[in-house]
């Protein structure tokens, strides 16, 4: 297969509009977070519409998975890709993404121009609903990649100190010194079989990408400081927190907490709320930016908001798996970076731990009934397996009937 490039023409005979009416009734049905949305493209793209094998699917979701960024969204983008080129890519975008980012967006402007006609005791609920999905998270992601008592202790060891040192900062230096600790303390697993991607782009085009991710993620920051503006700073916060999020979109929570509530963008109390909101959505969890960018206390916001901070925050998607495509193969064997990525791996779990006690639990359980209904939602969703979006409008209704009772 020859290397895309930005003048490759449509490939295999789907053009990009036809992959975006696909993933945009994917974007419409796939609830139940990043799991479920792998599931329900395998099924799409390996069993109906077999645009690959089941082996180089695997190993696309095993690429996506070792990069930081939303890995649902990107196994779509590298979907599209194969199918109709960088056209392809940002239609199966825009189809997934758009129904969730309206639909947050909608929220946020419903919240900020009726907020003192809905009852507290629902904002109340969604809340609540952040505390039993952000539990379910940590206890499955922990069980996957916190297996034994080094990794279990390096989880507990950077769950204390981003607790102790909030901040971006402290988060993402806490990930480069798990991942330096893994070299040293993990080996990985040798000879593992894969199937080469059925997806190419150029060496060249590939090293462009990564240069680009790297100078805006270090140009950013600087710009803001000559030029600062609202707009700007939006912007690098949640390029920023794209570019450095690894196991899933959970773990946005703690790095985009950190910035906008501190400094006033987003009370703590709406960010909890349009978190829970997200839940029952369908769609990627990082259409929260969306949600986010609209609820700003200064401008831009509503909608001028969102559609900024949502392009942000996927903009480093983009830029990676387009820049990692053609390096794959030489980065999947070497065993020195996936011993590094396990300890990466651990304080993710770490991060995640110390997000649901600081803001999830310390922000929406304050009374026996607030655990009790957590409990119950934790409940719904581990063991009756109800989807994500049913138990958050049940805490919601929940939320609501206790504050009338109580």
């Amino acid at each position: 297969m020859t290397p895309l490039t930005t003048c490759d023409p449509p490939v295999k005979g789907v053009n990009a509009w036809k992959v975006f009416l696909i993933f945009l009734r994917l974007g419409l049905t796939s609830f139940g977070g990043p799991v479920a949305h792998l599931g329900y493209f395998r099924e799409e793209f390996v069993n109906r519409r077999h645009w690959l094998s089941d082996n180089s699917y695997t190993d696309l979701v095993a690429l996506c998975q070792f990069l930081p960024g939303p890995a649902s969204s990107q196994v779509g983008l590298a979907l599209g890709l194969s199918r109709a080129g960088y056209g392809g890519a940002l239609a199966a975008w825009m189809g997934f993404t758009l129904p969730s980012a309206v639909m947050l967006v909608l929220f946020a402007l419903g919240i900020s121009t009726w907020g003192e006609a809905i009852p507290s005791g629902i904002l109340q609920g969604l809340k609540i609903a952040a505390v039993a999905v952000v539990a379910q998270a940590v206890w499955g992601m922990a069980r996957n990649l916190c297996t034994g008592a080094l990794r279990v202790t390096m989880m507990a060891i950077v769950s204390c100190v981003v607790l102790v040192w909030p901040g971006v900062w402290s988060q993402v230096s806490v990930m480069i010194a798990a991942g330096l600790a893994g070299l040293f303390l993990f080996k990985a697993p040798e000879g593992l079989a894969h199937e080469p991607l059925d997806i190419t782009v150029s060496r060249r085009a590939g090293a462009l990408f990564l240069t680009l991710c790297i100078a805006l993620l270090i140009g950013l920051p600087l710009l803001v400081q000559v030029w600062p503006s609202q707009a700007l700073s939006m912007f690098d916060v949640f390029y920023r927190a794209g570019s450095l999020v690894f196991g899933g979109g959970h773990v946005i929570l703690p790095l985009l907490q950190a910035e906008v509530v501190p400094n006033g963008w987003v009370a703590n109390d709406t960010f909890l709320a349009g978190y829970g909101a997200a839940q029952a959505v369908p769609g990627p969890l990082f259409t929260f930016a969306a949600f986010l960018g609209a609820s700003m206390t200064a401008a831009p916001t509503g909608w001028l908001g969102g559609l900024l901070c949502l392009i942000a925050i996927f903009v480093p998607s983009f830029l990676i798996v387009l820049g990692a495509l053609p390096f794959w193969e030489q980065l999947r064997t070497n065993l020195r970076m996936r011993s590094a990525l396990i300890g990466v791996n651990a304080a993710v779990v770490g991060l995640l731990l110390a997000a649901l006690y600081d803001p999830v639990w310390t922000s929406a359980i304050h009374r026996p009934t607030d655990f009790g209904l957590a409990l119950i939602a934790l409940v719904a969703l581990m063991f009756w397996h109800l989807p994500p979006w049913l138990t958050v409008l049940g805490c919601g209704l929940g939320g609501w009937l206790l504050s009338i009772a109580l």
